[in-house]
């Protein structure tokens, strides 16, 4: 009887706790040594109620807002590409990101590419605060 009771009460908690939604940070992913090695930052996420047209503006106003200049939309192939070079070696820094219908909804696909050389303090977080967007 009281293994029933341990077992209905433990069924209760768990049933009554949110189901966890994923983040960007589950999805973000680097490779390469910094200051060694050019390094790849990557993060996708799917947005079940975006459509991609308005996915796209969004993450095209989260990108300005972090300051890149020059970006390159095209809104045909859902692809926004944009450098910025800040520190005066000549060599830029790219943001690519591609928007495409999955389901009813979006996913975005963010990759920042950085020289060897360089390193940017707090990308994930960065890269994480656009590609979210097109989910605001």
């Amino acid at each position: 009887m009281l293994t029933r009771t341990i077992c209905a009460v433990a069924l209760m908690a768990l049933s009554s706790m949110p189901a966890r939604a994923e983040s960007c940070a589950d999805h973000y992913q680097s490779s390469g040594v910094p200051l060694v090695t050019g390094t790849t930052h990557k993060v996708w996420m799917i947005f079940p109620s975006a459509s991609p047209g308005v996915a796209l503006d969004k993450v095209f106003r989260a990108v300005l807002a972090e300051g890149f200049v020059d970006v390159n939309i095209d809104k045909a192939l859902g692809t926004l590409t944009t450098q910025q070079e800040t520190t005066g070696s000549g060599r830029p820094q790219t943001l690519r990101v591609v928007v495409r219908k999955e389901g009813r909804g979006s996913r975005v696909d963010a990759v920042f590419i950085m020289p060897p050389g360089q390193v940017a303090p707090g990308i994930s977080n960065n890269l994480c605060r656009v590609v979210d967007a097109a989910g605001r």
